[in-house]
């Protein structure tokens, strides 16, 4: 199958089923950008435990601005870095009061004047809050597209295998693709353990007709 194949087979596939969205719980943009700087390396369970406390403390950038470190920190220890994301925290809430008049902007790149924001949580923050066509690239995605045979064997690095799906994937569905590609590699192309057998999209699969020589 060729590659122009296998992106017709994932979009016919996705776009029939309910659209997906991130699992980070979040009631405002504030709060979904707090979420996604504390969920790097570290799983949406445990950040959907840590924001609720949080952001009743600090509801709003002003609030958390005003912040220091000691008062932070407590909020978030149970998650990876804590240290690094409770200044991350304070910073970002900061820029937001200083430089945005205390608003999430939509621009990718005024996302990234964030702490903690780098090219994929701007993604994730754009398509998610203002459905911006952008594909955010994480371990998931990177895993399941080279699986698939969406991206070729020489993309090493998240922005090479974005530029590759970005060319195929049309603007209609970028924003729900990321989402697609994630939760398909959290829950059924696993890292160690893919459930190969059990895997709805086999059928177009790289990766699985070089292991069981059926796709």
């Amino acid at each position: 199958m060729r590659k122009r194949q296998r992106y017709q087979a994932l979009i016919e596939y996705f776009s029939q089923r309910p659209t997906p969205t991130t699992e980070l719980v979040y009631t405002s943009p504030f709060h979904l950008v707090i979420a996604v700087i504390l969920s790097a390396q570290c799983t949406d369970k445990r950040v959907n435990q840590v924001t609720p406390p949080l952001l009743a403390a600090f509801p709003t950038p002003a609030h958390l601005a005003a912040s220091h470190f000691e008062a932070v920190f407590p909020y978030v220890q149970s998650v990876s870095y804590p240290n690094n994301k409770t200044r991350h925290l304070i910073s970002t809430s900061q820029t937001l009061v200083e430089q945005f008049d205390g608003q999430v902007p939509r621009d990718i790149s005024d996302l990234q004047k964030l702490a903690g924001v780098g090219r994929k949580s701007a993604h994730v923050l754009a398509s998610v809050l203002y459905d911006t066509p952008a594909m955010a690239v994480d371990t998931h995605v990177m895993r399941v597209s080279k699986r698939l045979g969406l991206v070729d064997a020489q993309a090493k690095t998240p922005l090479a295998i974005e530029k590759q799906l970005v060319q195929h994937i049309p603007k209609t569905y970028l924003s729900q693709a990321h989402h697609w590609l994630i939760l398909h590699g959290r829950y059924v192309c696993l890292a160690r353990k893919p459930k190969c057998t059990a895997c709805e999209i086999h059928f177009f699969c790289q990766y699985y007709a070089q292991q069981y020589g059926k796709a």
